[in-house]
């Protein structure tokens, strides 16, 4: 499984790890992926998602429903 946000679809990015002597070397920065089980009022279950912690605090800000419908994604995949 790919480390991506479902909902915002955050990725790794890659920089510079810079040394003391300048060396430059690749490194990976990881976004801050959660697994949760979130309740689904509308499909009356739980569903499991993989989100960023951005996307987390919107889903408890917003609810689960409206934010999924702001990004257009469908929760019955799930």
């Amino acid at each position: 499984m790919s480390r991506v946000c479902m909902f915002t679809g955050k990725r790794p990015h890659v920089a510079n790890k810079v040394s003391h002597s300048n060396i430059k070397t690749k490194k990976r920065q990881l976004p801050n992926l959660q697994h949760r089980r979130l309740w689904w009022t509308a499909g009356n279950r739980f569903v499991e998602l993989r989100l960023s912690t951005s996307a987390l605090r919107n889903v408890t800000l917003k609810g689960l429903d409206v934010y999924a419908a702001e990004q257009g994604i469908d929760l019955s995949q799930y």
